[in-house]
């Protein structure tokens, strides 16, 4: 099996997607634009090719599979696990006749407005949200749903130039200062975020998942340089998995991991749909589903894309958080007071690449622990500022 990965270097943790498939006996190609040189050494052993060239040229990119197809012969998969790359992987798929999400159906799992048609097949509320491509479209729409809304990019990642707006001045200077895309303007809901994440087979039946809590938004994070905290559930909600389960059916996930969002309102508490990614949450959550579990994650990838099958058994034994911190911030308690106290329950710590930092932080603790209160606990003397 030949399976093109694109940017294996970057974040830096998917390498072991890699190594993993590697070890099945698969030749993995690699299309970046790193130095060889640069590459984690574990990425260059598991790498059978390796075609450094200009990322922001597709018609390098399909030179560079040209090239393996050459080599190897016929390419079997293309994947990068990164949002940034999903139209790059479906043009890729339609070239050279690789299964998996194409030009036609790529479309309604990158943009919003196509999100909530999806999540409304599902039968999973959404906000009411319209995409507007003037400020006079925009506060036409703003006189159905009222302030406070949120403007976002209907092509976006992550967080980047999301804002919410709380009256018509500061709507007037996002349009402004906004990019020159389609925005897609929604009503604001208050909650709080859960995420539905997993990863399914090759027919699309769910074969493992899990559920997160956050703190706060990925904007708010940005936009008020708060620091975040998540965690994950060890019993996900009845209400929330099932309309996790209903949305992956309608967006036909097949052998990807996926990272859902909702929201819990309040104080109603219902589940509302925010937006579909099909790759793994980011950061270091891929490492959180691990500790959680005692599973390996990266290698039961590996082994849905070569045999499909998937032979852990987890029973969320552990909840797993992140926290957060940022380097400009004066906290209350250093590193080593932090593993002094809470050394038992750290799992893992590092510093987070700058690309992230605005909403991880440049500092990432994930710990553990059976007891969420012991992990809230921790999480407040972590973040607490001096």
């Amino acid at each position: 099996m030949n399976v093109v990965f694109l940017s294996p270097h970057f974040p830096p943790n998917f390498y072991q997607f890699c190594v993993q498939l590697r070890q099945l006996g698969a030749n993995v190609l690699g299309v970046a634009d790193a130095p060889w040189e640069e590459l984690h050494p574990q990425l260059r052993e598991a790498l059978s090719g390796y075609y450094r060239t200009n990322m922001g040229d597709y018609g390098q990119i399909l030179r560079a599979c040209g090239y393996f197809t050459h080599q190897h012969g016929k390419l079997d998969r293309v994947e990068s696990h990164n949002e940034y790359w999903l139209e790059t992987e479906a043009r890729l798929r339609e070239d050279f006749n690789i299964d998996g999400f194409r030009l036609d159906s790529i479309a309604n799992v990158t943009l919003k407005a196509r999100m909530k048609q999806g999540f409304q097949k599902a039968g999973v509320a959404v906000a009411r949200g319209a995409v507007v491509g003037s400020l006079k479209e925009a506060q036409r729409f703003a006189e159905e749903i009222g302030f406070p809304a949120v403007l976002k990019p209907d092509r976006g990642v992550g967080a980047a130039s999301t804002f919410r707006v709380n009256d018509q001045q500061e709507l007037e200077r996002v349009f402004a200062e906004k990019l020159p895309v389609n925005y897609i303007m929604e009503e604001f809901i208050q909650g709080v975020i859960h995420s539905f994440d997993g990863l399914t087979d090759r027919d699309g039946n769910i074969v493992f998942c899990t559920s997160h809590v956050f703190s706060q938004g990925i904007m708010e994070t940005v936009n008020e340089d708060g620091d975040i905290f998540y965690y994950s559930q060890r019993e996900i909600p009845a209400d929330l998995e099932a309309a996790g389960r209903a949305s992956v059916r309608a967006f036909d996930i097949r052998e990807k991991f996926f990272h859902l969002e909702f929201f819990r309102t309040v104080p109603d508490q219902r589940i509302v749909a925010i937006e579909v990614n099909m790759r793994p949450p980011g950061g270091l959550t891929m490492d959180m589903f691990n500790y959680a579990n005692d599973i390996d994650l990266y290698r039961e990838w590996a082994n849905i894309v070569v045999h499909n099958q998937f032979a852990a058994r987890y029973d969320r034994p552990y909840h797993c958080a992140y926290i957060g911190r940022k380097s400009r911030k004066n906290y209350a308690h250093n590193h080593g007071e932090i593993m002094g106290a809470y050394g038992g329950m750290i799992v893992h710590h590092e510093p987070i690449n700058s690309v992230f930092s605005a909403a991880l932080g440049d500092f990432g603790y994930l710990a553990r622990s059976v007891d969420l209160e012991e992990l809230l606990t921790l999480g407040r003397f972590i973040q607490a500022i001096d």
